[in-house]
């Protein structure tokens, strides 16, 4: 073998195992790189989960409120106190601290309080033959809540409740934002019943309490008929709640202090009640004076009966609504 030969197979064997360790060093780098390229990306995906878990933990989930209202004997208790306010108690109250801006008109402050009925000039609203209160309220609605409880005084004095049952406004909406006065202790109509001779009571809850992630707001539970639907947009465009029509004569879609839901945060349903037994109290002063004039106006649909609801303190306020 001629030494130009060896010459060139050993030239050759060198370029193999350079080539060979070139390889290497590409395939060791390429490893490096990759594990670095891991590592950012291991780091990237802690980075946004941190993220992802400050920017969830920063927003509320939606609550309902608690179920804390009185059951059985207690309830039943509550609910007789409600529906039997003395009229010696009503009388002496009068109109309460229901006085100054906006008596017998909607008032249009906006602060979202209860304000006296103010007169419509719509055809008459009746049902079964007798005028009909139309009530349209929510039960997450902080304003209806404190709506419902003059409302429950007043028609007691013209027939009979079964089926009253307690729940407080809402907390929290499907979208987690806070709702104004949360928790507000209140009654719900939902399931509820009402006879009289005198007025025919249609009462629509339109939701619940119980937030509604998929729409951001409350699951529905009561939707209103065309009639009732027309009824509300002949006064409220916007179709706010709450909304209540005495037989067409008058509405109240009110907003006046000094009674409104900021007056029952913190309270009992038993403390409420309790209260409106006796005329000196704040409660009884805005909620029974508020009771009064929307007796003063079923009065002037019922012709003055009966004289067990109609007295002359009651007649006596006809005289404000306008």
């Amino acid at each position: 073998m001629s030494g130009t030969s060896a010459g060139k197979r050993d030239f050759g064997h060198r370029q193999q195992i350079a080539a060979q360790r070139a390889a290497a060093r590409h395939a060791a780098v390429r490893r490096r790189m990759l594990l670095a390229g891991g590592a950012i990306i291991a780091v990237v995906a802690v980075v946004l989960a941190l993220v992802l878990v400050k920017v969830t933990s920063g927003s509320k989930p939606a609550a309902a409120p608690p179920a804390d209202g009185p059951t059985g004997a207690a309830l039943a208790g509550v609910v007789k106190d409600v529906t039997t306010v003395p009229a010696s108690v009503l009388d002496t109250v009068r109109a309460g601290s229901l006085t100054g801006e906006g008596i017998g008109s909607v008032s249009t402050s906006g602060n979202g309080y209860l304000a006296p009925v103010a007169p419509v000039g719509g055809s008459a609203l009746a049902s079964g033959g007798k005028p009909e209160v139309l009530y349209v309220g929510a039960e997450f609605c902080p304003y209806c809540a404190a709506a419902r409880w003059p409302l429950i005084v007043a028609l007691s004095r013209f027939g009979t409740f079964s089926g009253l049952t307690t729940t407080r406004s809402g907390v929290t909406n499907g979208a987690g934002q806070q709702e104004p006065y949360p928790a507000t202790p209140t009654w719900t109509f939902y399931g509820s019943r009402y006879t009289s001779p005198y007025l025919t009571f249609t009462p629509v809850e339109l939701q619940t309490n119980i937030p509604d992630p998929s729409t951001g707001g409350y699951t529905t539970l009561q939707t209103l008929t065309t009639a009732q639907q027309k009824t509300l947009a002949a006064y409220d465009s916007g179709g706010s709640v709450p909304f209540l029509d005495i037989g067409n004569a008058y509405v109240q879609m009110g907003t006046l202090t000094p009674y409104g839901p900021a007056d029952l945060q913190n309270l009992t349903w038993a403390k409420i009640a309790t209260a409106l037994h006796d005329p000196s109290t704040a409660l009884a002063q805005s909620i029974d004076g508020s009771a009064n004039y929307l007796t003063a106006a079923f009065c002037k649909l019922t012709g003055n009966q009966p004289a067990s609801a109609c007295t002359a303190t009651v007649r006596a306020l006809q005289s404000q609504l306008g």
